[in-house]
């Protein structure tokens, strides 16, 4: 006679409620903090006047230089002549003597463009410009 297994008995499982729930539980935590943190910055606030008026931490970031096809050079969405950007690096540098400052300039410009700005930069008192650029690929 032939003994075979019963059908009725149910091999290994994973349960995967719990698993459902925390990536559940994840996904609310990520998109109530992204949106907290952009709300904090919506609120309308009457804030006080001060000589050096400005944030503290906008200071401290990295100043981005774009260079575009036909020579422009915009910082922060503003176009600026040579001289408005020595001025913007300088106050920037005084505030903070370490501050890094990027030059992304389009491939299509001329180098010596892109020369002058990291050449203002460095006048300005940026101690190491930094010529953005991609990955071949």
């Amino acid at each position: 006679m032939l003994i075979g297994k019963k059908q009725d008995e149910p091999g290994p499982s994973i349960e995967m409620t719990p698993i459902i729930d925390m990536v559940f539980l994840l996904l609310i935590f990520f998109l109530v903090a992204t949106t907290y943190q952009q709300s904090e910055r919506e609120l309308a606030i009457a804030l006080p006047e001060a000589e050096a008026a400005g944030p503290i931490s906008t200071m401290l970031r990295e100043i981005i230089i774009n260079v575009d096809s036909q020579g422009a050079i915009i910082v922060g969405g503003q176009t600026m002549t040579l001289e408005e950007l020595r001025t913007l690096v300088a106050d920037a540098v005084r505030v903070n003597p370490d501050q890094k400052v990027s030059v992304r300039g389009d491939k299509d410009i001329a180098y010596g463009t892109i020369a002058r700005v990291l050449d203002v930069c460095k006048a300005a008192g940026a101690q190491q410009p930094f010529l953005d650029t991609v990955p071949l690929g």
